[in-house]
């Protein structure tokens, strides 16, 4: 039986409960300093040890204090082996200031969710107010007609939307029938002395496929999954799980200014599924978070930049913190992905493969990768956990370069929060 983590959000209804709360004691009281660094919508989560017996831990109340005023913040509690409590520090958060905020407890909150999670046969659906974000396939997606079923497989992201609406994501394109939307397989693999290639299917040699369900979440504040997956190895004639990989998905409750857009992080779990070590090898594909983008995307109007202002046209086999992709859809709008990757990544910044603006014979078809793989070796050792963490920011129209940047902050660099708390009575 899989273990079910279980999330609660709290929305403040009325200005009636924040005159109430003032007039308590807070119990507990937490301090943002933003140290060195600009920050603009930002997820924060501290863990609440302190708060693990409070009898209402699903009616927390959570009020920034700002002068004499309590501005209400929606919140949401993660209970799990720690409790943690989220929210999103809203706005621009500028270098060397303080944010301060206060926790209650208030039992006459009224529960509600932005996001919800919706499983049906085959997908999980994400929503952010009743707005479809992603899908996630946990059944096998079969192979193309005509094609090898070696083709089919699940675990992968399809369709990811922009705010819009628009499919940003491709499965089965003809010229490369193993690309699946959003997905991580490793390329050259050696396990058990034998080489496995998990990317390309068609030489039946592994395949990447969901194996459960760990949780699914949903809030005021981020909706999500937590799933299991494993790479297979099919060279021996029977198979053999090489690889287990935890994939926790999540999405959070932010915007730019005024303008929609869906902020994702994917947070990918490795470690060796036996006793044998895992060498992933050196490539120019594989693992990390790759993309195949819409059909819709070539050379005459895809554009990438990345943080180390690289183009599409150079920024191949180069390092990064972060990458803009971005393309024209059919209606004559933009729409982009910033791919975001965290410094405790394997060999960060991490190489990129991008395709070159004369791939596919000519069209210009749009691929990305994260490959951390790219230009050494990675050893998977028995007994240990790897973590590859991603955010991406989907939007419509255009970002600028700086959002980027402290987008990137952000992620990498958390806030530093201070707890302190009161006497909480059973």
């Amino acid at each position: 039986m899989h273990k079910i983590f279980s999330f609660f959000s709290i929305i403040v209804i009325c200005a009636s409960t924040l005159t109430m709360n003032a007039q308590q004691n807070p119990i507990a009281i937490l301090t943002i300093n933003a140290g060195n660094h600009d920050y603009y919508d930002t997820p924060v989560g501290v863990i609440v040890e302190e708060l693990m017996n409070i009898s209402d831990i699903d009616n927390l109340l959570l009020v920034e204090v700002s002068g004499n005023k309590r501005i209400p913040v929606m919140c949401q509690v993660e209970q799990g082996i720690t409790r943690k409590i989220w929210w999103i520090m809203d706005g621009y958060t500028q270098a060397g200031t303080t944010r301060n905020y206060e926790i209650f407890c208030e039992k006459e909150l009224v529960k509600g969710g932005r996001f919800e999670v919706v499983q049906d046969s085959s997908v999980f659906r994400i929503f952010k107010l009743r707005k479809e974000v992603l899908n996630y396939h946990y059944t096998i997606y079969p192979a193309p007609e005509g094609a090898d079923d070696f083709y089919s497989r699940s675990g992968f992201i399809h369709p990811l939307y922009s705010p819009n609406g628009n499919i940003l994501t491709r499965i089965q394109p003809p010229d490369h029938l193993h690309h699946y939307g959003i997905w991580n397989p490793w390329t050259k693999v050696k396990f058990q002395n034998r080489e496995v290639d998990f990317w390309n299917l068609g030489k039946g040699q592994g395949t990447v496929r969901y194996a459960g369900t760990n949780a699914q979440f949903g809030g005021a504040i981020f909706g999500g999954f937590r799933v299991r997956q494993e790479h297979v190895d099919l060279t021996s004639g029977k198979e053999i799980t090489a690889i287990n990989e935890i994939w926790d998905v999540r999405v959070w409750n932010t915007n730019v200014g005024n303008n929609e857009v869906f902020l994702i992080d994917i947070t990918d779990s490795l470690s060796c599924a036996g006793n044998d070590t895992v060498f992933l090898e050196q490539y120019r594909y594989g693992g990390g978070i790759g993309f195949r983008a819409t059909q819709y995307w070539n050379k005459e109007n895809c554009r990438v930049e990345t943080s180390t202002g690289e183009s599409r046209k150079t920024a191949d086999a180069t390092k990064a913190s972060w990458c803009n992709v971005s393309g024209q859809m059919p209606d004559g709008d933009r729409s982009g992905i910033l791919f975001i990757s965290h410094p405790e990544n394997k060999n960060h910044p991490e190489p990129m493969r991008v395709w070159p603006e004369d791939a596919n014979n000519g069209r210009g078809d749009m691929f990305f990768e994260f490959c951390p793989i790219r230009d050494k070796d990675w050893i998977l050792i028995p007994g240990k956990k790897y973590v590859l963490k991603y955010r991406l920011l989907v939007y419509d129209g255009e970002i600028t370069t700086q959002l980027a940047e402290d987008l990137w902050t952000g992620f990498a660099y958390p806030p530093n929060v201070e707890i302190s708390y009161n006497k909480i009575a059973d």
